[in-house]
């Protein structure tokens, strides 16, 4: 049992919007057991966290990544989606297990540094012969503490047929099936409070086959899991779309059964007001990547208006190979200013770009039992200092106060009722490697080129 006492702020981020002022949040097995002012009832002694001075959240919900890339920053500096992409495969085709678990440890540690504890993973490069790639973070996450619900990803569309990737990354159909459901059944935990669920991920239209995607929605509703990939993030996928099929992406993914109540999509940057309102109308869910899409050039989401029109939004860092950065913290207010850069200032509140990183976060990744700290839901909670230098002359609003000032480093993070990050350090880092992998390592230059 714990107690995480005298809070400054507790955000609940229940329907009503509560905020309790210098309140205790009380954590048994697992799950929030009481939210108030004053000493919690029942018997017992609980742990004590000083509260003092924090403000405490729902833990933020990370809805769309790429941690594989996170050794490879800085590259394709000025290049877009398709160039960055070309530039990199190369690259990427040599990843082994010792590589994507470094990346994952250097890259779930960097969220939950910046208040993450429930993350997804878009992993869909798998080179031919190489294995334990999805086993390698699921193991990590689990090391370090982290709720996570990776994708297991796929290509099958390589360059001999037209699609982007290199033929040395891409799988057939078979293979990716059964891979697939191989996964689901050795991993996917589909209880309440769950720390590992799998979702079924082909990674795009133009590096993915029409029947792959047919049969990977198929494979998903059948066996009762989520269903995720990207589209409509560049003019350049729209004009691809319109120019091998003949409709635009959003159509497109209609036709392959891929809207829905059980999916969310990654981007979502080029909607029509159409578009916006088939979403909202088919209950699919959207993971917003503001710093990457601006990154690549890509445009910006009309997230304000996916929103209004009751589309579920939740925020993502993104890959760190697009992003450069896991602050999901600081992606709440990249959400923010650029909805106002788009919307006006009055578009988006602090609180708003919050809501949509806790409890449209959950919503996008089928989750019901996290997003908010109410009696019943999992003990999910991050707590932030703000009365460090970053937010002094922010104490007339500190819950704004982490999102307009600078996004620093999270004080402590619980996931599941267990310190993830402890006074601003990772527990179980510890026992992390986080060294480079040599075999790839040493082939990647200085200037981003393999």
């Amino acid at each position: 049992m714990i107690l995480l006492d005298g809070c400054r702020t507790v955000v609940t981020m229940d329907d009503a919007s509560t905020e309790l002022a210098d309140a205790s949040i009380l954590i048994e097995s697992g799950v929030i057991n009481w939210v108030g002012t004053g000493r919690p009832p029942g018997r017992g002694q609980p742990d004590v966290v000083d509260g003092r001075g924090l403000v405490a959240i729902p833990g933020l919900v990370n809805t769309h990544h790429h941690l594989y890339q996170t050794l490879t920053r800085v590259r394709a500096q000025q290049g877009g989606l398709f160039d960055w992409l070309r530039e990199l495969y190369p690259t990427w085709a040599a990843i082994d297990a010792d590589w994507e678990r470094t990346a994952a440890e250097v890259g779930l540690a960097e969220l939950a540094l910046s208040g993450c504890s429930t993350t997804t993973d878009h992993h869909y490069v798998f080179p031919a012969g190489v294995i334990g790639l999805l086993e390698a973070e699921i193991d990590v996450a689990a090391q370090l503490g982290i709720r996570f619900q990776p994708c297991r990803g796929s290509m099958d569309l390589g360059q001999s047929r037209g699609g982007l990737p290199p033929d040395s990354v891409v799988e057939d159909i078979d293979t990716v099936l059964d891979a697939t459901e191989r996964a689901i059944q050795r991993f996917h935990d589909p209880a309440p409070g769950s720390m590992l669920r799998i979702a079924v991920g082909p990674c795009s239209p133009f590096s993915v086959s029409p029947e792959l995607m047919r049969e990977s929605a198929a494979l998903a509703r059948k066996r009762q899991v989520r269903l995720h990939t990207h589209i409509a993030e560049t003019l350049d996928e729209e004009a691809y779309c319109l120019k091998t099929f003949n409709r635009r992406p959003l159509e497109l993914l209609e036709d392959f059964g891929f809207l829905g109540p059980d999916v969310w999509l990654a981007h979502c940057v080029h909607l029509s007001s159409a578009d916006i309102h088939r979403m909202a109308e088919s209950r699919t869910g959207v993971a917003w990547c503001p710093t990457s899409n601006m990154r690549l050039g890509s445009g910006f989401a009309p997230a304000r208006e996916m929103i209004d029109a009751g589309v579920s939004v939740g925020i993502a860092v993104d890959g760190s190979a697009s992003n450069d950065s896991g602050n999901l913290l600081a992606e709440v207010r990249q959400a923010l200013l650029t909805t106002r850069a788009r919307k006006g200032a009055a578009s988006m509140t602090a609180r708003e770009a919050l809501r949509v990183a806790t409890r449209g976060g959950a919503a996008c990744l089928g989750r019901d039992d996290i997003g908010s700290i109410e009696v019943g839901k999992r003990a999910d909670i991050a707590l932030f200092a703000v009365d460090d230098l970053a937010h002094r002359g922010a104490e007339a609003d500190p819950v704004a106060a982490l999102v307009f000032c600078d996004p620093g480093p999270v004080r402590h993070l619980f996931v599941e009722g267990k310190a993830v990050v402890r006074d601003g350090q990772v527990v179980n880092l510890a026992n992390a490697r986080l060294n480079p992998p040599p075999p790839l390592w040493g082939r990647v230059g200085v200037g981003g080129s393999p």
